[in-house]
This record gives C-alpha cells, sequence and structure tokens, in this order.
C-alpha cells in the first residue's frame, strides 16, 4: 500500500502583509524628466514643467491640509493624507507599468516593420501613419503622461513630510489566511456547526 504524503497545514491565524506601492517603485516604472524632454523633443510633444507640477501639488495638499487643520486631529490628518498620498502613488505607478507595455508594443511593432517580408507592417496608405508609427507616437504620449503623475505623487509626498513630520510609507493591510476562499471558509463554519 502507498502511504501519501501530506502538505502540513498553515495555522488559522496565519496573517500576511499586503505590501503597498512606494515612491521607489514608481522612479522605477515612470520616466524622469531627463527622459520625458528629450521624449518630448523627438516627437515634437509640449516641453514640461516637472518642477513646476511638483511644486504646486505640494502646496495644494499643504494649503488644503492647513484648511482642514481645525476641524480635524492630528491623527485623523494622518490618516487622510495617508489615503490621498496613496492614491496620487498607485496612480503613478499603473501608469508607469502601462507606459512600459506601450514601449514594448512600440519596439516590438518596429522590429517586426524592419522585416520586409510582411506585409501587415508597412506603411499605410497616403497620408497615414504605419502602425509602427503610431505605436511609437502612444508611447511617447504615454511617457509623458507617467511622468506627470509621477511628479504629482513626489509632491504629494513632500506635503505629507511637511504636514506629517514623518516620512510618508505605504499603508500595508495585513491579510487574514491568505488564499482561503470565501466557499471554503463557508464550508468550515457549516461543518463547525455539526459539533
Amino acid at each position: 500500500m502507498t502511504k501519501t504524503s501530506r502538505t502540513p497545514r498553515k495555522s488559522a491565524s496565519a496573517t500576511v502583509n499586503r505590501k503597498g506601492t512606494t515612491l521607489e517603485m514608481i522612479r522605477l516604472c515612470c520616466p524622469d524628466a531627463s527622459l520625458a524632454t528629450q521624449i518630448a523633443e523627438t516627437f515634437g510633444l509640449a516641453i514640461l514643467d516637472s518642477d513646476g507640477i511638483r511644486d504646486l501639488h505640494q502646496r495644494l495638499i499643504v494649503e488644503t491640509a492647513e484648511a482642514m487643520s481645525e476641524g480635524v486631529g492630528e491623527r485623523a490628518m494622518q490618516i487622510h493624507l495617508q489615503r490621498i498620498v496613496g492614491s496620487y502613488v498607485g496612480s503613478a505607478h499603473g501608469a508607469g507599468q502601462f507606459y512600459s507595455r506601450a514601449v514594448s508594443e512600440a519596439r516590438d511593432a518596429t522590429a517586426k516593420s524592419a522585416n520586409d517580408m510582411r506585409d501587415e507592417d508597412l506603411e499605410g496608405p497616403a497620408g497615414f501613419d504605419s502602425a509602427a508609427q503610431r505605436k511609437r507616437e502612444f508611447a511617447a504620449d504615454m511617457c509623458l503622461q507617467s511622468h506627470v503623475l509621477r511628479m504629482a505623487a513626489e509632491g504629494a509626498v513632500a506635503a505629507y513630510e511637511h504636514v506629517v513630520g514623518e516620512r510618508w510609507k505605504p499603508f500595508e493591510r495585513a491579510i487574514e489566511n491568505p488564499g482561503q476562499t470565501v466557499d471554503r471558509k463557508a464550508a468550515e463554519m457549516q461543518m463547525a456547526a455539526f459539533g
């Protein structure tokens, strides 16, 4: 008779922290000012005022916090700003990931269009761009968009530090019993009712 091996069960009170998005993560996926300027010049797009965008968002949040300070306690203000800054950082991170995918698609389409044997990647009819050109232009637009959102997030993080007095870090939510589905939890509760 063959003995079956069982995997050890995790305790019912196991918790795992769900990691939040950090400012360092958006700096890795969103372009900096020099790359955004280079892309804007290459594609004939508007040159962005990166420092102005960051400073404006920092002032906006600081002034809002000052206006609310009479009616909101310190801890409540910290929680409120934690959520506000988290949304800025999350938005920038999502845009940075989207930008990275757009660049990959543009590179892929451009490499395919270099192959003379492919008919579907040839230039479009007179007056229309090729698919590869449209993807490159889209990636350039996404570069500027993700850079703007990065600057807004950096301004929000700086405002948090100014108002709260400590460095912002993402909220990490504890997840109880990771991987356990609602159906499994329901089945366990139903079986527990039998005693």
